[in-house]
């Protein structure tokens, strides 16, 4: 089985850890991409502040978001579970997992990211700024650059693909025939369904928890 899950936006900074190793990320061959993506963020952010700050979607008061961009190969790297965080990595709880739960969901779950393009939980990342739906100069729109070397990453995986990505990230993927999509609906009594944000999350979180620890491993 192999969960797919969005990043978030939020995330925790390491405060010392070792520099970005991307030779040491799962997926390898996911590498010379990340390499190229990587260079393309630092350069527009050292570069050129000013079209950083309108490509990512920042504004005036996050220039420090985009000064932590220009820095990121030197940057201490943790665990990409405790990087990325939000109302889905809440509801997941991973920090709780031990044993054989966290082997099983260490196998199970993997994190679609606009920069590393598939991770782990225990890929160790630096925390970035970098949204699904950016366009770098000389990347392009980020779906489009991810969307092959991710979908062959994802196509290796044995057993199911459950899909809990949320848009654009569900654009950089081509899903597998036999995936199965996760969506959240709210129904109120005499109205009709809508979609929803914060439980949206939170359910996917709680339901990502469950199929990645139980046993026996879903089909």
């Amino acid at each position: 089985m192999l969960i797919l899950l969005p990043p978030s936006e939020s995330k925790r900074a390491a405060t010392r850890g070792k520099p970005l190793d991307l030779n040491a990320l799962s997926h390898p061959a996911l590498t010379t991409r990340r390499e190229q993506i990587l260079h393309a963020l630092q350069t527009l952010c050292r570069d050129d502040p000013a079209t950083a700050i309108e490509i990512l979607h920042l504004g005036p008061t996050q220039f420090d978001l985009v000064v932590g961009n220009a820095r990121l190969a030197t940057a201490p790297t943790a665990a990409a579970s405790s990087v990325y965080t939000g109302v889905l990595y809440a509801s997941l709880d991973y920090p709780s997992l031990n044993g054989q739960d966290l082997r099983r969901a260490n196998r199970r779950l993997a994190i679609v990211s606009a920069l590393f393009g598939l991770v782990r939980p225990t890929d160790r990342i630096v925390a970035y700024r970098l949204s699904g739906s950016a366009r770098l100069p000389g990347i392009g729109p980020l779906p489009r650059f991810w969307r092959e070397a991710v979908s062959e990453g994802i196509g290796t995986a044995p057993g199911v693909v459950v899909d809990m990505l949320s848009s654009p990230y569900a654009s950089m993927v081509r899903l597998p025939a036999s995936a199965l999509t996760i969506k959240v609906w709210q129904q109120d009594a005499g109205r009709p369904r809508t979609a929803v944000s914060h439980f949206n999350n939170a359910t996917k979180g709680e339901l990502a928890r469950l199929l990645a620890t139980v046993t026996p491993e879903p089909r």
